[in-house]
C-alpha cells in the first residue's frame, strides 16, 4: 500500500471516529424536530451547559457523582424549557418557535457562565490520550473512546424507539400529531420526554467534546457544526444523523489532508458546508430525510 493511500485511509478512519461525535450533537436536533417540529437552535448551548457543569462538579466531587447530578439537572432543565417556554407557543408559526430556541440558547449560555464562571475549564473522564499505531495508521485513544460511547448511545436510542412502548409512542407522535392524540398518546408528555432525552444526549456530547477540546463558550458553536450533518443526513432521520456525521467527519478530514496543503489549508472549516450545499441541490430533504409533498 503506497504512503498516499495509507495516509488517505488514516484520514478517513480518524474522520469517521470524529464524525460519530458530530452525530451526537445532530441527534439532539433530530429527536426534538421529530417529536415537535421545532428546530432547537439551543442544542449546542445545552451541550455547553452540560459540559461546563460537569467540569465544575468534577473539580469538587468525583466525576461520576457530577455526571449523575448533571443528568438530573439536564432532565429538569429540558422539561422546564418545554413547559415554560414552548408550551405557550403551540400552534404558532415555526419561525416563532425557532426564535424562542435562539432566546433559550443565549439564556443557557449566560446561566452556565453565571453559575460556574467564564473561565475555560478542562474536563477529564479518566481517559488518557494515547496514539496507537494500527496497520501503519495512527489513531487517538480519545477518538476511539468517543466513537464507542457514541455508538453505544445510538444503539440504545434505536432500541428505545423500536422496542419500548414509550419509544413507539414517541415515533407515533413524530409521524402524525393528530393521529397520536386520537389514540390517546399525550402530546405534551411526549414532548417533555423527548426534550429530556435530548438533554441526556447533550450530556454525552458535552463530556466527549469537553474532554477533546476543553470547555469554553465556543463549545456551543457545535450546533453550527451539526448543520451540515443534518442537511446531508436529513433533519428527521436518526439513521441519517449517524450516516451524515460519518460522511462529514471523513470528508472534512480528507479535504484538509489531501487538498488543504495545495491551497494553504483551512478547507476543514468550510468544506462540510460546501458538501451540504451540493446535497441540497440534489436531495433537498437529505439522504434519509422524508420528502414532504403538500397539495396546493
Amino acid at each position: 500500500m503506497s504512503d498516499t493511500v495509507l495516509f488517505a485511509v488514516e484520514l478517513t478512519v480518524s474522520g469517521l471516529l470524529v464524525g460519530l461525535m458530530y452525530s451526537l450533537v445532530a441527534l439532539g436536533f433530530v429527536l426534538i424536530y421529530k417529536a415537535s417540529g421545532i428546530f432547537n437552535f439551543a442544542q449546542g448551548d445545552m451541550t455547553f451547559f452540560a459540559a461546563l457543569g460537569m467540569a465544575a462538579f468534577g473539580a469538587l466531587i468525583p466525576m461520576w457523582v457530577g455526571i449523575i447530578l448533571m443528568v438530573g439537572a439536564m432532565v429538569v432543565l429540558a422539561v422546564a424549557i418545554e413547559r415554560i417556554v414552548l408550551k405557550p407557543l403551540v400552534a404558532r408559526p415555526p419561525l416563532v418557535l425557532f426564535m424562542a430556541t435562539i432566546g433559550i440558547a443565549f439564556f443557557l449560555q449566560g446561566l452556565a457562565q453565571g453559575i460556574w464562571g467564564t473561565q475555560p475549564r478542562g474536563l477529564s473522564l479518566g481517559v488518557t490520550d494515547h496514539t496507537y499505531e494500527i496497520g501503519g495508521m495512527f489513531v487517538s485513544s480519545l477518538d476511539i473512546v468517543g466513537a464507542v460511547v457514541a455508538g453505544v448511545l445510538v444503539v440504545v436510542l434505536v432500541w428505545f424507539f423500536q422496542k419500548t412502548k414509550t419509544g413507539r409512542a414517541l415515533r407515533a407522535v413524530s409521524d402524525d400529531h393528530e393521529a397520536a392524540l386520537s389514540v390517546g398518546i399525550p402530546l405534551r408528555k411526549a414532548w417533555g420526554i423527548t426534550w429530556a432525552i435530548a438533554g441526556i444526549v447533550a450530556i454525552v456530547a458535552g463530556a466527549l467534546w469537553g474532554t477533546r477540546v476543553g470547555v469554553q463558550a465556543s463549545l456551543a458553536l457545535l450546533a453550527l457544526k451539526a448543520l451540515p450533518v443534518l442537511i446531508v443526513g436529513g433533519i428527521d432521520s436518526i439513521p441519517g444523523a449517524i450516516i451524515g456525521g460519518l460522511i462529514i467527519g471523513a470528508a472534512e478530514n480528507l479535504a484538509e489532508g489531501l487538498i488543504g496543503p495545495a491551497v494553504g489549508g483551512g478547507i476543514k472549516n468550510f468544506f462540510p458546508y460546501l458538501l451540504a450545499l451540493i446535497v441540497l441541490g440534489v436531495r433537498p430533504y437529505g439522504l434519509f430525510g422524508r420528502e414532504i409533498i403538500e397539495r396546493v
